[in-house]
């Protein structure tokens, strides 16, 4: 297997994916992911579905799994090819020193803190209306918890929330809210996969 990810991802189109990303995957990690990328594609079609998600049992048993899933899936798409897939893998990487200033690369890398912040405020932001509101905060919140709270606390964690994010006073937190109020969490690390070399 390992010769087929080196047959089918040319040096060329390494660096691309490495340049895309603007993430600093060395060949060795994409091509790992590749041949991940390959073990999932059970139909070997070529591209990943969201059954072929569903059953990583990572994703499986994390309560915003089916969120995390969606994020592959952008516009209502059916099929993520490979590039799509690394695209998103890339906001989970670590900051690399030699690649985290947009200047030296000419964009603002995926996995960097601002990226990782969009990504994050997407997962709850489910009507891409760009706010979170209460129900959708709710939501999120009653899937990290499950049945341990009662609704009515959840409502008041919600509540509280809000109020402390809402700078506007409209009753949601738009991004900037969301960036503020996030200010002082170390995302960079938290929102990070170690990819094996």
């Amino acid at each position: 297997m390992g010769s087929q990810a080196s047959m089918l991802l040319r040096n060329e189109e390494l660096e691309a994916i490495k340049k895309e990303t603007g993430t600093g995957f060395s060949h060795s990690q994409i091509a790992h992911l590749y041949r991940r990328f390959t073990t999932l594609d059970k139909e070997e079609s070529g591209s990943l579905s969201r059954e072929d998600f569903q059953r990583i049992p990572e994703l499986a048993i994390n309560p915003l799994g089916d969120r995390i899933i969606s994020a592959f899936f952008p516009d209502g798409e059916d099929q993520v090819n490979f590039r799509g897939f690394i695209r998103i893998l890339a906001h989970f990487r670590l900051i690399d020193n030699d690649v985290k200033n947009k200047d030296v690369i000419g964009f603002e890398p995926l996995n960097s803190r601002i990226n990782k912040l969009r990504f994050a405020f997407q997962l709850y932001n489910l009507d891409k209306d760009d706010k979170i509101s209460r129900s959708e905060l709710l939501q999120v919140l009653h899937m990290m918890v499950g049945v341990n709270i009662s609704d009515e606390q959840l409502g008041i964690i919600a509540d509280r929330t809000i109020q402390e994010a809402d700078q506007d006073g409209d009753g949601t937190i738009s991004f900037t809210e969301f960036v503020n109020i996030l200010e002082k969490v170390h995302i960079e690390q938290k929102m990070s996969i170690q990819f094996l070399d």
